[in-house]
């Protein structure tokens, strides 16, 4: 009878057992999922944030999140919505995967045995890391992104960019590397706080949302769906600041931000107020929610499936 009895919680150990490789593959599948979900309203969102200060009498580019949407879709065709994706969907796989895989990491470095339940403060510190560890892959590809993002000339002839690697060459041959990788700092200051609000507050909602009794690999896809939302609309809450410091100062001309995020927020603030943070605010919160709901649903299935496929890995 006893050794009956003690079959079940060896199984269920195997189950659950933690697994930097499944972390990195389920992460992927979740960025992917992410970017399909999540780039038209993101395109908007960097316009919005980008655009120039209109002068004395003009009316702005662009009045709001859906006057943006309207006027690039009527000029550029659905697909203006899409531009720039090239560079997250190659990159985004990577990212996720590595965002995930530093959660891991994060988390297994302050538990004393793989079964502890770490507090909600230990789970903040390993999305921390997690910041860390995809920023040297971020921060290239969210400049290559937003310059193409910003780009409105309805004719490919017209564009100074004709795509991701034509970005990437000539930043290259502008400033070499450390024009490809401006606004690391910036990214770095959107991505740890960020991240750190986003693990957290999944994981919250995980615990108080996973049935009495049951494991968290039992809740519905609903319920997954809600705790995925959710915890990106927190992890924006934190990063719309910083994001649009980063937004900002990986488009503008060389040389326009010497001190880098520190002109930028001076600028910003002495020109435009406080409250020009937090531009793009209405399509980050609309994107929020499906992007980041997409992204969980798709790393909770993808580590079911690989528990499933390969219980040993």
């Amino acid at each position: 009878m006893s050794n009956e009895e003690a079959v079940p919680p060896a199984k269920a150990v195997a189950k659950n057992k933690p697994s930097a490789i499944k972390d990195f593959i389920a992460g992927g599948v979740g960025g992917v999922c992410t970017v399909v979900a999540g780039h038209p309203l993101d395109t908007i969102k960097v316009r919005l944030q980008t655009m120039p200060k209109p002068l004395p009498g003009e009316p702005p580019m662009f009045k709001g999140t859906f006057d943006c949407l309207t006027q690039t879709v009527r000029k550029e065709g659905i697909f203006g919505l899409y531009k720039g994706m090239g560079a997250p969907i190659v990159g985004v796989a990577p990212i996720f995967a590595v965002c995930f895989l530093g959660f891991g990491v994060g988390k297994r470095l302050q538990q004393k045995h793989p079964d502890e339940e770490l507090t909600y403060f230990q789970l903040f510190k390993a999305g921390l890391l997690a910041g860390v560890f995809t920023t040297a892959i971020m921060a290239p590809g969210e400049r290559i992104k937003c310059l193409l993002q910003i780009q409105q000339e309805s004719s490919v002839a017209d564009r100074k960019y004709k795509g991701p690697v034509d970005v990437a060459k000539q930043l290259y041959r502008e400033g070499g590397i450390r024009s490809v990788y401006r606004g690391t700092g910036a990214t770095l200051l959107r991505d740890m706080p960020a991240s750190g609000m986003y693990f957290m507050t999944y994981e919250w909602l995980q615990r108080l949302l996973t049935p009495a009794g049951k494991d968290r690999s039992d809740m519905s896809v609903g319920r997954t769906i809600f705790a995925g939302g959710m915890a990106g609309i927190f992890n924006w809450a934190v990063a719309i600041p910083p994001d649009v410091l980063k937004s900002r100062l990986q488009t503008a001309p060389e040389g326009m931000y010497p001190n880098g995020a520190r002109d930028v927020v001076r600028q910003i603030v002495k020109e435009e107020g406080v409250m020009s943070l937090y531009k793009g605010f209405t399509p980050i919160m609309l994107r929020a929610f499906p992007a980041n709901a997409a992204c969980f649903l798709g790393y909770e299935v993808a580590i079911k499936v690989l528990n499933w496929a390969a219980p040993g890995l």
